[in-house]
């Protein structure tokens, strides 16, 4: 068996640090395998080079993978400074310095661009996709000598059924998240829906893959008796699916009376007032919720599920409930023009007791129908890198114009956020102040 060192390259702590849960979970799937796995997580060792040093010296792995997290923050005031590319390209240098073990890309950042970010970066291998078996699998075939690609992705394997590990959560990185984070865990991968710009269906598969809920609630209990953890997000990319799997969690929690509170991802399908009742029961504390757009021209655009309507309905259970919510719009997508602008915005005034963060365009990753649209409209060329940020702003609208008009809307609103980082810098003020959870949350009252 082999000595592999995982390292967890993210070094963004905004609005707080999060726990590097796809890492730990890759650590679950190797050590069950039979390999010495030992992680590293930049973040929490403060974006030391000398101890990452001390590390690869001290475990002399035979091999050392790299989880790309981001690449960017998706926010257009910001992006470019928030480009992490040269950070992820500086610790390869660095591995490369201590050890001559192959280096092995991964993560969800990573498989947005892989063959430009392996190149860009220096490394030996990267895997595309889910990491837990193609990992193993291409050790396994490294250390018999037999040829294997580059590149290898893991969405060429039967995704339906495959198992979805839990984390091996280390003490040390614990001890650092404890004070200030809320805690990752993943219920179920893949997603039914195809909207223009995401790339979660490539990434995850379009089928549902669930966990048992018993083992839900399992690491929900483990991490809650290793020190008193009691915040936690569902890191689905849609929680509450239809098929009601969201539920079952819920009641197990319910049933083991934990005393925690959780938020997730939601998307704005429509939900009972009783529902939403129980789910708060069970620890529910506040969801963020996918609107992405504000009128149904620019839904359609998107080609999202679901239209206005059905995001007014779930915010009016969210204020009955008194569930706090967080809807997420990104102006000048595919079909924005001066009229949706305005149509949107006076939508907006319409969600009563939330938060509303708004962004200005949408960031275009490869193989998604909003970059190939971009293509067709020749706002992006086929020679164009995608690498650093890009992005897609509607041919009927002009950005400025837009972002004036969206700025002059929120004016004055603790409860209107534009541009994004605003909205950051409030909360990690909040965080100083020993505020913990969303925070978000804190900019609505219910009274």
């Amino acid at each position: 068996m082999s000595k592999i060192l995982l390292i967890s390259s993210n070094t963004s702590d905004e609005p707080y640090a999060v726990y590097p849960l796809g890492m730990s979970m890759l650590a679950s799937s190797m050590a069950g395998r039979g390999h010495e796995v030992a992680q590293f997580d930049f973040l929490a060792q403060g974006a030391s080079e000398q101890a990452l040093r001390r590390r690869i010296v001290d475990l002399a792995p035979d091999f050392v993978g790299i989880s790309i997290r981001n690449v960017d923050n998706v926010d257009s005031f910001s992006s470019e400074r928030a480009w992490s590319l040269p950070t992820n390209r500086r610790i390869v240098e660095v591995v490369r310095e201590e050890t001559n073990a192959p280096v092995i890309l991964g993560g969800s950042g990573y498989s947005l661009l892989p063959g430009e970010m392996l190149e860009y970066l220096g490394a030996d291998y990267g895997i595309v996709g889910e990491g837990e078996r193609a990992l193993g699998d291409l050790i396994s075939r490294l250390n018999d000598a037999e040829p294997s690609a580059r590149i290898v992705s893991a969405r060429a394997q039967p995704l339906d059924g495959a198992a979805i590990p839990g984390a091996a959560w280390d003490g040390g990185m614990l001890d650092y998240y404890r004070p200030c984070s809320v805690f990752g865990i993943q219920t179920k991968r893949g997603c039914p829906f195809r909207c223009a710009y995401c790339t979660y269906p490539a990434l995850e598969g379009a089928g549902l893959r669930c966990r048992e809920p018993g083992a839900i609630a399992d690491d929900v209990e483990r991490l809650y008796a290793s020190g008193g953890i009691t915040r936690f997000f569902f890191t689905d990319s849609v929680f509450n699916d239809g098929e009601g799997h969201y539920l079952s969690v819920a009641e197990e929690i319910l049933r083991r009376g934990l005393p925690v509170a959780w938020s997730a991802f939601f998307c704005p399908r429509r939900i009972e007032r009783s529902t939403l009742a129980f789910l708060k029961r069970a620890g529910l504390e506040s969801i963020e919720i996918g609107t992405d757009a504000a009128s149904d021209q620019t839904l359609t655009g998107l080609a999202k599920p679901f239209g206005f309507d059905d995001v007014l309905a779930l915010q009016d259970v969210c204020r009955q409930v008194e569930i706090p919510a967080a809807h997420y719009i990104m102006f000048g997508g595919p079909e924005e023009t001066e009229a949706s602008l305005k149509e949107g915005i006076t939508n907006i005034e319409h969600l009563r007791q939330c938060v509303v963060f708004g962004f200005s365009g949408i960031r275009l990753f490869p193989g998604t129908d909003l970059c190939r649209r971009a293509l067709e409209e020749g706002r992006l060329t086929p020679e164009q890198s995608l690498l650093r940020p890009f992005y897609y702003f509607s041919p009927g609208i002009d950005r400025e114009s837009m972002e004036r008009m969206i700025k002059q809307a929120f004016r004055g609103r603790r409860d209107r956020i534009f541009p994004p980082g605003e909205g950051q810098m409030r909360l990690k003020v909040m965080h100083r102040f020993g505020f913990r959870g969303p925070l978000w949350d804190r900019l609505l009252s219910f009274s």
